[in-house]
Formats: structure tokens, sequence, C-alpha cells
């Protein structure tokens, strides 16, 4: 889909969705006072920490911190990009997404055409083959295998897709522009050529390109795949995640090197497993597969190589291991792959291996100390070199505090990390039952906080805040945020939640976050209570700054030491004030 969602289209769309309907499809609700809880869907617990509000329209776990909206659920639970989400809620509410926006980039339809049809022709082939059947055989491959992931075989042949599918000069323009064909000194030829075909798919099981195998062992190259196209950029893809989205919601996902490596893997019992195709991790794939379980298993080759691509898949994951999210890493013997030891050994011995692998903290120090002699001082000082930039990447977490730690018990160097953003939280931090602490239902109250908090629980009380803002100017912290809101909201957004998940800056995000939920009114508040409660905030919003000039007023020398910015800022708080305080009496 090309162009950009209006996002008008998208708070309409989350104001008429039922959240609580939504999320009770999937998993089992019970209502708790206003809210509803459940056990969290995105990691293991025992007590429900997981709550929804019906009226706030958003879902947030007090274990993890997955928190978000219909299309945040949708993303995370389901494992859908975001246009995906708006497309699905949009079709369940009978919505069309707006057509201008919502336009596919000319001639798509016609290249997801047109691979369906190579697909099926490849998948035709294969039966036909007695030598690509016979390959499968010995590759013990079982029939519901095959088909379950749709293989194929591209016959031994110059053209014989372009033949079959290239009647017409735009039909041969889209198998070029699709990747399968190639233009030479003889004409257009077929890209794929007597190969076990592999299909590519995209989070609809859609296919957008292929892999193919060679079935003899002197042909070369081994492998090959789809150039880059409209449809498929490999570093967005996983090979095998649509078939590993079917087992529902899945504990964790292993990620291997080839084609071959997921299918004896799913043989076996392990259908959760994913492949890069032909490239590193990159981060795109990290928050693709954190979407899908909250442990990923990076299961690599032993040699050299493997170890180069285990690393690079850290270096991708680090920024992306928020609360609840695990990291780890498995290396085979040398010489052997997932594919040749799930068939020699079974599938008892290699979920043992997987009981086995290297925790995310473990492989980290450990490479970065091996060639370190961490007896003498210049050798853990290095390692905190080494490994503090690292560890500086993971967003703020327990799990981040516990490699910092774990950092200084192997070095003795003991650093406070800055903090990624300003705290919201009082200082004590007692938990309940529920597994929520009474500071995430309980921040400080500051005038700015209960403005944020306020239009937060009741949007339109936007529109009784004065034009221009009577505190545009002030000096105080946190003005800033609440001007974004209040400019946010007067866009006409209905749902909180909406200005919440889209909000540009994380940090800011999860600020916002623990102000709607710390509420300062009752959601059933009649409008008269809620205005008063405006109208009290801004005044007090005004007098603290009226206090922050004063204490400048006190420790100069005279007040014509005063700025004339803090004069006229003094000035103009008390005229506000007064304002207000006639509007209130």
């Amino acid at each position: 889909m090309s162009g950009r969602i209006p996002q008008g289209f998208i708070d309409d769309l989350l104001a008429r969705v039922d959240l609580v309907e939504l999320i009770g499809q999937r998993i089992p609700l019970k209502r708790a006072g206003k809210e509803y809880q459940a056990r969290c869907p995105f990691h293991d617990e025992r007590s429900p920490s997981f709550t929804v509000s019906p009226s706030k329209q958003f879902y947030h776990c007090f274990g993890c911190g997955a928190h978000g909206t219909a299309l945040g659920f949708l993303m995370q639970y389901d494992g859908l990009e975001f246009v995906d989400a708006v497309e699905t809620l949009a079709g369940q509410l009978g919505l069309t997404v707006p057509a201008a926006a919502g336009a596919r980039e000319e001639g798509l339809d016609q290249l997801y055409s047109i691979l369906a049809e190579a697909n099926s022709w490849f998948r035709q082939q294969l039966t036909a083959s007695t030598e690509a059947r016979a390959y499968l055989q010995r590759r013990e491959l079982a029939p519901e295998i095959v088909e379950a992931y749709g293989l194929g075989y591209a016959p031994d042949g110059w053209d014989g897709l372009t033949r079959r599918l290239g009647s017409s000069a735009q039909r041969l323009r889209l198998l070029a522009d699709a990747g399968l064909t190639s233009q030479g000194s003889r004409g257009v030829y077929d890209k794929f050529r007597a190969r076990l075909m592999f299909p590519i798919h995209d989070r609809r099981h859609r296919p957008i390109a292929f892999g193919g195998r060679v079935l003899q062992a002197d042909q070369q190259p081994k492998y090959l795949n789809s150039p880059e196209t409209r449809l498929f950029h490999k570093g967005e893809v996983l090979y095998g995640l649509p078939q590993a989205r079917r087992q529902g919601n899945l504990p964790r996902i292993i990620v291997v090197e080839g084609y071959m490596d997921v299918l004896a893997l799913a043989q076996q019992g392990f259908a959760e497993s994913v492949a890069t195709l032909g490239t590193a991790t990159s981060r795109s794939h990290a928050e693709l597969l954190f979407r899908q379980a909250p442990e990923v298993v990076f299961c690599f080759d032993g040699d050299r190589a493997g170890r180069e691509a285990a690393w690079r898949a850290l270096e991708a994951v680090l920024p992306r291991l928020t609360e609840g999210r695990q990291a780890q890493f498995l290396f085979l013997p040398e010489g052997e792959d997932p594919d040749s030891l799930v068939r020699r050994d079974g599938q008892a011995a290699f979920a043992e291996r997987l009981a086995a692998a290297l925790p995310l903290s473990d492989y980290l120090f450990d490479t970065l100390g091996k060639d370190l002699r961490l007896d003498s001082i210049d050798g853990r000082a290095r390692l905190a070199d080494r490994a503090r930039p690292l560890v500086q990447q993971i967003p703020d977490s327990a799990f981040r505090d516990l490699m910092v730690e774990e950092l200084a018990r192997r070095t003795g160097v003991r650093r406070t990390p800055a903090p990624t953003a300003p705290s919201t939280e009082t200082t004590a931090r007692p938990f309940r039952a529920d597994g929520r602490s009474q500071a995430a239902r309980r921040v400080q109250r500051t005038p700015v906080r209960g403005l944020i908090s306020l239009l937060l629980t009741r949007p339109s009380l936007v529109q009784e805040i004065p034009q221009p803002v009577p505190f545009a100017q002030l000096d105080v912290p946190g003005v800033p945020l609440l001007l974004r809101l209040i400019e946010r909201l007067r866009e006409g957004v209905q749902v909180a939640a909406a200005v919440i998940e889209a909000w540009p800056d994380p940090a800011e995000a999860r600020i916002l976050l623990k102000l709607a939920q710390d509420s300062p009114v009752d959601e059933d508040d009649d409008d008269a209570v809620l205005r008063g409660e405006l109208s009290a905030y801004q005044a007090r919003l005004l007098e603290q700054s009226e206090q922050l000039v004063s204490q400048r007023l006190a420790t100069a020398d005279s007040p014509q030491q005063l700025s004339e910015a803090d004069k006229q800022a003094l000035r103009e708080s008390l005229a506000r004030r007064n304002a207000l305080y006639r509007d209130r009496h």
C-alpha cells in the first residue's frame, strides 16, 4: 500500500472498535471493576497483570510493559504489519481504507498474480518430476511438509516458465519485474532451472519470491534466491514465518540458516522455525521475530561464519530487548546443521540442545572477554570498555539493570548509566498481589501531570483550553509535552490511546501511558466536574510559574535585577490567574 493512511481515518477506526471484544476473541478476559484482566499473552505469568480499559481503549501489562490500542494488539498478537492491521480492523468494521492513501502502487496486484501463477506451475512440475520426488524421499521430507510449505520444482529447460506464462509483452515484463526471468543474448530465459523451489511468502501467505536448490551436488550455485523486487526485500522477510504463525501464540521462535533446516525441524515438531534469506539478521528481522514470540533462539553452525552471523544477530536484537523479551544462542558442532542433526538424533535430542542454549548475557560477555586476561585490571577494564556501548543499547528495563550489574560483577567497574527517560514514579515501589506497583498507579501529581492525565481521560476537554494557550510561554517542566498533547488532541482525536501509541518519542509515550493510567478524576464524572478540575489545574500551573519568578526575585539583590522576560512573565501570569479565578467564580 503506497501513500500514508490519513491519521483521521485511523483515529476514527480506533474510536469505533470495541477493544474488549477484539481482545476477548483471542484470550479469556475477566471483568475487574471498570476494567478487564487476563494473564498476559506476551509473557509467562501466574497472576493476571494484563488489563484492558474499555473507556480509554488501550491495553497494558504491568508485568512486561506491553501496551497499545487495537492496532497495537493486532500487530503484537497476530504478528501483522501496521498497514495489514489497519486493513484487518477496517474490514471487521465494514470500513474501506481511503483509496487516495491506500491505492496500491501500479502493477503490484499483477505482480502478486503472476507470482501465484508461477508457484502453481512449479508445484505441478514437482508432481510430474520423478527426479525431484526422489530427492525429497532421500531427504526424508514427508508429503505433509511438502504441502504445508508449498514446495515445487523448476524443470531443466531454457524457458519453460516463460513460455507458459509470458503470453504477451505485458506478462513478460511482469515476469521480469517479479524476478522470475532474465534477458540474455538468446532472449528471455527462466532464472530458475533444474531446482527444487521454495516459495517465500509474505504474512498473508502470498508468494512474493522464491529460493531454488539444485538436486545434483556438482551444480552451482547450490542455492539461488529471487532478486529484490517491489514486493520482496530480503532484510524484512523470514522464510517459514506464515507457517510458524499458524501454530498460534508462540512461546518462542527458532532462527536457522537454511530452507531445509526449517523443513526438517518442522517435521520433527519444531514448526516455530524460520530462516533468514541469505542475509544477516537485521533490526527489521529482530522486531519481526519479537512480534511473534517473547523468546528467540538463534541456531547457527559452530564454525567461524556461524559465529559471525550470531554476533550480527546479537547486535540486531539488543535495541529490541524490551521487558519480557529474551534471546538465546545455540551453536551446533562444526560440519553439522539442524537438518542433519534432527534427522540423525531425533526430536528429543534437539530439544535438549535448545534447552541448553546460551543466554544472550553469557554469549555477549564470554565473547567479548575470550581473548582477555580477566584476572588483570587491564583485562577487566577492556571488557568494560567493550561491553558498555552494547549494554547501553538495551532499552531501559530490568534486563538492562541486571546486565549492568553483571558487567560490574565481572569487571569491578561500577558506573550508573544515565536514565533513558525522565521518571514519573514515586520513590516507594511496593508491589501488590496483582503484580502492579503502587508507584505505577500513583505518579507525583503536579499541575502539568494533572492536566495531561485529565486530557487523556477526556480528550474533548481540550476545547475548554483557551487559544492561544495561556500557559504556552511558562518556564515550567513538562509544559512543552503538554502543549504538544494539546496540539494533537485539537486535531479531533477521540481515543487517547491512539495518541500514546503514535507518539514519536518512546520515552515520552511511556510517561503519557502512566499518566493516563493515573487519572485524577473518575471517567464517569460529568462535564461540569471535569471542567472545574481543568480550571483548577490551570490556575495551579500559573501559580507554580509565579513561584518560580518569585524565587528569582528573592535571590536577586534588587527587583531591578530581574530580567525583562521575568518581569513580563510575572505580569502576564498574574493577569491570567485573575482571569481564571473570575471564570471559576
